[in-house]
């Protein structure tokens, strides 16, 4: 069976095929290589440049004359120091509680097939639907009052946590790769006497690794990222996260050390995803095809 593709191989077999088909590519190719990395140069760049070149116009593409010690004095004025260990602190705590618990709803629902799992399933697909801000005054009032334990999560780790462990999105990548995992592997386990969890820990999980990998990132870069929920949460400025402390912050800061430190801000999760670009395709494409 023949692949259709929009250019033949007899089109582009011709050396005006070629040239047409390069010319489109590079330019494609530049077009979208502009889109996403000009913002993060200018970002860069913007830190490095004088409060004065900053805000003049037009802007200057290159700095006129380089001052790398915005950063430091960015990073010191700021106190990045102590909001990036608060940031860590939510998103691995969040990272934590999610692979607890959100493996254990999506092998119960995959392989342990509860009663209703079905309808479960369906009712957590739908909260996808909903809109995050909807959502955001219910969970509000449901931090300020837990019920039933009566107790006011402000300006408290668990007011990130808790929330971040609702994660249907999560459940389903989780429960989509254990589908696919041969039933014959369980039970060869379960012949051998394995408990359901011992299963779990043993058989499921050490060839889960790709979608676990892929489930810890989004775990905390949803945490990294966001700031409404933390703005709303975590008004003592002593326990609020990078991005949120840096928006407390901002007046009275030039804007060049602001840029700076919203590069700072902007790194880590940078590096995160070029170090596991791979581990995060691979993860999302394994479990697509049984077998």
């Amino acid at each position: 069976m023949r692949t259709r593709t929009l250019i033949s191989p007899a089109q582009l077999g011709r050396r005006r095929g070629k040239i047409l088909y390069w010319t489109v590519f590079g330019v494609t190719m530049t077009l979208f290589t502009l889109v996403f990395l000009g913002p993060l140069y200018w970002m860069v760049t913007g830190g490095l440049k004088t409060t004065a070149e900053i805000v003049q116009s037009p802007p200057t593409l290159v700095p006129d004359s380089v001052h790398p010690k915005n950063y430091q004095d960015a990073w010191n004025v700021m106190d990045l120091a102590k909001l990036l260990f608060n940031t860590l602190y939510y998103a691995f705590g969040a990272l934590a509680f999610q692979l607890v618990l959100d493996v254990a709803a999506a092998y119960s629902l995959s392989k342990l097939r509860p009663l209703f799992g079905n309808v479960i399933l369906g009712m957590m697909l739908a909260t996808l639907m909903i809109p995050a801000t909807v959502l955001v005054v219910p969970q509000y009032l449901t931090v300020l009052d837990v019920p039933i334990f009566e107790r006011n999560l402000l300006n408290s780790p668990w007011a990130i946590w808790l929330p971040s462990v609702t994660n249907a999105f999560n459940i389903f990548l989780l429960k989509r790769f254990f589908d696919s995992i041969p039933r014959e592997l369980l039970d060869a386990a379960s012949i051998d006497g394995a408990s359901a969890l011992r299963t779990l820990r043993s058989v499921v999980l050490p060839i889960s690794r790709p979608i676990l990998g892929v489930v810890s990132i989004f775990a905390v870069v949803g945490v990294w990222k966001d700031f409404l929920w933390p703005m709303l949460t975590l008004p003592d400025p002593a326990k609020q996260t990078l991005n949120v402390g840096i928006y407390s912050l901002s007046n009275g800061v030039p804007q060049n050390q602001l840029i700076a430190a919203l590069t700072i801000a902007s790194v880590p999760t940078l590096i995160l995803f070029l170090l596991f670009q791979r581990n995060i395709m691979s993860g999302l494409t394994a479990g697509g095809l049984k077998g």
